[in-house]
């Protein structure tokens, strides 16, 4: 039989191609990654940026005072000089909505890090050290449950006194039973890991496990409830101005804005329409970042 050779292909150097390892990427890298690749999503984003950015530079992007009174201009329609007219008092509606977009804005980001500066360490504790302590913690839960949470700020607001900054606080104590549960709810799975019965057999003290090992691995439903809860707490915000228990005149409040223009809905609907939208625009943004952060954040998802 004839010895036949073999070319020995990874003789020549030339033909030998290195091996490219490929960085894996971190879970929130990888979330941040489907998340850009959600049209939705991206469009939320620049929703919002554009509508803080119109609030940050509200000064800038009007001439008009959003107080000072105007008799002369008084029920003005939409025009070239008034973008969105002018109200009962003559003041420009555009400012008064580029303005009121600080406030309504701010009530939305301050509310939930009251929910969230009380909801999650409630959660955290109740879960993780179980016991008698967890169910008086969810007894708790189950009664600030037992009200619904516009009802829930009303009470706290009539405890408080109406004011905007007592808002913020209603607001975020009414949605604490939300994020505490949901909290609760992913330490209970996420303590049973393997990687926590590692840290307890290294000696690791409760401390370090709770907000090094189990912390970081909850903040994904922690985040989308959040983010949901901006525009939730927007809405319940106005809804308290309108009532005339959070932002009082003659502050350019959108909840405010609205309950002044209800009187003249047949005379000049741009007073309630453009607050109006611009809440619904706000939070409909806030909500599509939300369902993009739901997806991206998703395990089921990290495969696809």
């Amino acid at each position: 039989m004839n010895n036949v050779s073999i070319p020995n292909k990874t003789a020549n150097p030339e033909r030998v191609k290195p091996l490219k390892l490929e960085r894996s990427r971190s879970l929130w890298s990888d979330s941040l990654y489907r998340l850009s690749r959600n049209p939705g999503s991206i469009i939320g984003v620049i929703i919002l940026l554009t509508l803080i950015l119109m609030a940050i530079s509200a000064p800038l992007i009007t001439h008009f005072n959003p107080i000072a009174i105007t008799p002369e201009d008084r029920l003005l329609p939409p025009s070239a000089v008034h973008l969105m007219g002018t109200d009962n008092f003559g003041r420009d509606t555009f400012t008064r909505v580029v303005f009121g977009g600080r406030i309504s804005l701010s009530v939305g980001i301050i509310s939930v890090f009251v929910a969230l500066l009380f909801g999650v360490p409630m959660g955290l504790i109740s879960g993780y050290y179980g016991g008698k302590l967890d169910s008086v913690i969810m007894r708790v839960v189950d009664v600030m449950l037992a009200f619904p949470g516009i009802l829930l700020a009303l009470v706290i607001i009539a405890i408080l006194g109406p004011s905007i900054f007592n808002v913020m606080i209603a607001v975020g104590i009414s949605a604490i039973p939300t994020y505490a549960r949901v909290t609760r709810s992913s330490v209970l799975k996420t303590k049973e890991e393997m990687f926590i019965y590692a840290a307890i057999l290294m000696g690791c003290k409760t401390r370090r496990i709770i907000l090094s090992h189990i912390l970081p691995n909850i903040l994904g439903p922690v985040v989308v409830i959040s983010t949901l809860g901006i525009g939730g707490a927007i809405i319940s915000g106005s809804a308290l101005s309108f009532l005339g228990l959070g932002a009082t005149a003659p502050t350019p409040e959108w909840g405010l804005l609205l309950s002044d223009g209800r009187n003249y809905l047949a005379q000049a609907w741009w007073i309630t329409t453009f607050p109006g939208m611009a809440i619904m625009i706000t939070v409909l943004s806030i909500n599509l970042i939300g369902d993009g952060l739901r997806d991206a954040l998703d395990p089921k998802m990290i495969n696809r």
